[in-house]
């Protein structure tokens, strides 16, 4: 029996165009000068002692310039007198195991190889404490609190599932990073509207029973390339990150289409977003009732593909009305349902209809608008992901709007 009627192919889809979104694009130029400027501070040098074992700890977010990040902060650990090492440091990511986490660290470039330095991905962890307000369990990583210095590196952004304060940054890998899967499943027990609390509590019980002596915050513009590189210190960590995401918040990349029917994305991915595909970007979530951003009236959304670097791992798919046979071939269940249920996101890794390509796509979610379609007047956008939106493509529909807007230039 086919699953569309011969009526629905029956009409021409839209053509495409490519439209560049004009957003700020101030960056840093050197990036290890950066980094050695910021721990060359009179302050953040003192923490290093000669001989101190010193865990940089790395996440599988998909930073820009990660290698030349961490390469730049291990070898100037080392000039100080440091003994530095890589520890993972993703949570639940990588399937929460060891072999996985390590698979993750060697795609973004971060190998012993290239970075000169044992790299460790062993996952036990301790439980250090409770938080006051919400009684979680606090876990902390076995490596980690054998260390004389511990230093985080992360970027500082909102996050996919809460909003607060403090989002994802440094705080979140002191937290969910560092509790590794055990951890991460403890915290996501805690409901979303408290999570901002939760993870500050528990960062105060790790700062006093580990050696957390500064964090590497990163900040990016919304060509998702390096903007801002900052060694902050833990005595000041809170109100330090507090305000590096409000200067993330005003470099954030967004859609500048207000109203559209379908957006395509082409790629979801771990890499991209915590959430696979940004809900600051395309306006959709499962947990967050208002955004802090503007975002997109969008009707429906159709995914193509998943990212090489994500392993498998479609946490978010759960977010669309249509995907590709392309993207489900590519789901690790694993991966996925370890992620999704430890941070209780169930929805997220809900296996949408699955058509044979981006047509037979675009044809089944015309079925789905929810104001009814003009087929000869569709607001279709595609983008490539929610990292990379300095060029999109909207359909013939949207040219006037696109004509009209001061920071859109057709192509």
């Amino acid at each position: 029996m086919p699953v569309l009627l011969p009526e629905d192919f029956a009409y021409p889809l839209p053509k495409m165009h490519k439209v560049r979104q004009d957003v700020p694009t101030d960056r840093l130029q050197d990036i290890a000068g950066a980094v050695r400027t910021e721990i060359s501070k009179d302050e953040i040098r003192a923490k290093i002692k000669p001989g101190a074992k010193v865990a940089v700890c790395v996440g599988s977010r998909g930073l820009k310039n990660l290698p030349i990040i961490v390469k730049a902060v291990v070898d100037c650990i080392s000039d100080a007198g440091g003994n530095p090492f890589i520890l993972s440091a993703m949570g639940s990511h990588g399937s929460g195991r060891e072999a996985g986490q390590r698979e993750v660290l060697a795609d973004y470039g971060i190998t012993e190889e290239t970075m000169g330095v044992p790299v460790v991905t062993k996952v036990d962890v301790t439980l250090i404490g409770k938080t006051k307000s919400r009684d979680v369990d606090v876990w902390f990583d076995n490596i980690a609190l054998e260390c004389d210095l511990i230093v985080p590196i992360n970027r500082i952004k909102l996050h996919t599932h809460f909003s607060g304060d403090i989002q994802s940054g440094l705080h979140k890998m002191l937290t969910i990073g560092l509790g590794n899967h055990v951890g991460c499943t403890a915290y996501h027990q805690s409901d979303f509207k408290y999570f901002g609390t939760t993870m500050v509590e528990a960062v105060d019980i790790i700062m006093q029973k580990a050696n957390v002596g500064f964090g590497v915050a990163v900040v990016e513009n919304a060509y998702d390339e390096t903007y801002l590189i900052e060694a902050v210190m833990a005595e000041t960590m809170f109100e330090r990150e507090k305000a590096l995401l409000k200067l993330a918040s005003a470099n954030y990349p967004r859609i500048m289409v207000e109203d559209i029917d379908i957006l395509i994305v082409e790629q979801i991915g771990k890499n991209i977003s915590g959430a696979g595909v940004d809900p600051h970007v395309v306006g959709k979530s499962f947990n967050i009732d208002k955004f802090p951003l503007p975002v997109p009236n969008v009707d429906q959304m159709i995914l193509l593909d998943a990212t090489d670097k994500t392993h498998g791992n479609l946490a978010g798919v759960g977010n669309f009305t249509v995907i590709t046979r392309k993207v489900f071939e590519k789901m690790n269940y694993d991966s996925t349902y370890a992620n999704c249920i430890a941070a209780k996101s169930f929805e997220e890794a809900k296996i949408p209809i699955i058509a044979a390509d981006e047509e037979e796509a675009i044809r089944m979610v015309v079925k789905a608008l929810k104001h009814g379609a003009d087929r000869d007047n569709l607001k279709i956008v595609k983008i490539k992901n929610t990292l990379e939106l300095d060029e999109i493509e909207v359909s013939d529909a949207l040219i006037p709007y696109v004509q009209d807007h001061p920071k859109l230039t057709l192509l």
